[in-house]
């Protein structure tokens, strides 16, 4: 249970620090939340792998 608590932790806080990036990025945000999405599936496929 305390595995799912960590992730939850996790995704809550990055979510948070992602959005306060993407107010602060001079670009379109969906160039951002693209680029991040590719960026969270390449880190857990490695880590799955």
């Amino acid at each position: 249970m305390s595995g799912l608590t960590d992730t939850l932790g996790w995704s809550l806080l990055t979510s948070g620090i992602v959005t306060i990036a993407l107010i602060a990025m001079p670009y379109d945000s969906l160039y951002w939340g693209i680029g991040l999405l590719v960026v969270g599936i390449l880190l857990l496929s490695r880590r799955v792998l």
